[in-house]
């Protein structure tokens, strides 16, 4: 009988490991997306053309620098209705996000900037996302920066464009934000492809 019961048991376990991998298969990777992405360093007038009609974040102080970038994919035949992207810009030398972004689309109401469990996920699956989920910090969870949400497969193209100031010695970890100077090669472009159900299929690196 214990042998019975250990054999349905293995049975069941390795069951339940084949629905979780065919839940989190991708029905397309990333090369039938065919997604590109540019990142530049602008001023005050081409982010708000770029913008428009949405409105852009605004540079206060000499040191601030705009970051203005475009990532445009195909939509697989394959695609899932329900099925979304995260866009992540990245400082990849201290592992940081921007706090704010400001975002517009071929379809506006299909983009906005924040996050979710799915950046946690990536971030665990692929070492160059270190510093896009949620961080721990004492004990507990914090997450300071954003990330670009689009919620359909048809938005694309997606502009976005951030303000990086510069940065307070006294700023405690848990609120540590992208601060300025940076380069362009400084800055990660990432693509997060999810899930009708919010799993994650894989990540791409775009640039940097």
């Amino acid at each position: 009988m214990g042998l019975i019961l250990s054999v349905a048991l293995l049975v069941v376990g390795v069951g339940g490991l084949a629905v979780h991998r065919w839940w989190e298969r991708a029905p397309f990777g990333p090369r039938a997306m065919g997604a590109q992405a540019t990142l530049r360093l602008v001023d005050q007038a081409t982010a708000n053309a770029a913008l428009a009609p949405v409105n852009a974040q605004f540079a206060n102080d000499e040191g601030d620098q705009i970051l203005l970038g475009r990532v445009s994919w195909k939509r697989p035949p394959s695609a899932r209705d329900g099925s979304s992207l995260r866009i992540v810009l990245l400082d990849k030398r201290r592992h940081l996000l921007p706090g704010f972004i400001a975002v517009t689309s071929a379809n506006p109401d299909q983009v906005s900037s924040g996050t979710d469990g799915a950046v946690d996920t990536a971030e665990r699956r692929y070492r160059w996302l270190k510093g896009a989920g949620a961080q721990e910090i004492d004990g507990s969870f914090w997450t300071s920066g954003v990330v670009v949400n689009v919620s359909s497969l048809d938005a694309s193209p997606v502009t976005f464009q951030t303000v990086l100031r510069a940065g307070n010695p006294e700023t405690p970890a848990e609120s540590m934000i992208a601060t300025a100077p940076v380069a362009v090669k400084d800055m990660l472009v990432a693509l997060i492809c999810v899930g009708p159900e919010g799993q994650v299929y894989w990540a791409q690196r775009l640039l940097n």
